[in-house]
């Protein structure tokens, strides 16, 4: 018998476009990551600027949305599908979270080139999680989640293999 605080579920899934400047290009990939999540995207803003490339602080570079739940799920199976089931083995951090890119949208399921809008490609986070987060995130009475309890890599990269069946690549 399995202790069911130790399962692992997604927690959420972030789907960002880096732009790097404002104007129409980020307006395309606004379009674009609506198109594909079926959501309203908010905007990222600068955080320093860098003289280099152009960017204040303050300044909108990019857009993201945050899935939860089984949209977040069925959104992860299918940009899996995209990848065709492979990722990475350097694509997870220590925590177990993992991360990896689309290149094109249109690779997306009812997804059709347009050439208004050019090519995007668009990254994916995915944060795992055990039940009892919320001990670490809570106002009153906040407390740390004790290292046995924490995520590791490769409890990460197992848990991607059970659930999506996908092949971890080194």
């Amino acid at each position: 018998m399995t202790n069911p605080m130790k399962d692992i579920r997604l927690e959420k899934a972030v789907v960002n476009i880096g732009v790097g400047d404002a104007g129409e290009r980020l307006l395309k990939a606004e379009k674009v990551l609506q198109m594909v999540t079926k959501r309203r995207p908010i905007r990222t803003i600068a955080k320093t600027t860098n003289r280099d490339f152009g960017i204040r602080r303050g300044m909108d570079i990019g857009v993201k949305v945050t899935l939860r739940g089984t949209e977040a799920e069925e959104f992860v199976k299918t940009a899996l599908w995209i990848r065709e089931n492979r990722i990475a083995d350097y694509s997870f951090d220590p925590e177990g979270n993992f991360s990896f890119g689309i290149q094109d949208y249109t690779d997306f399921p009812g997804m059709k080139y347009d050439p208004e809008i050019g090519i995007f490609g668009l990254d994916i986070s995915v944060v795992l999680t055990r039940p009892g987060k919320r001990v670490a995130k809570r106002r009153v009475l906040r407390g740390s989640v004790p290292t046995h309890h924490r995520i590791t890599r490769h409890e990460g990269i197992e848990f991607i293999k059970s659930r999506f069946s996908v092949e971890v690549v080194e």
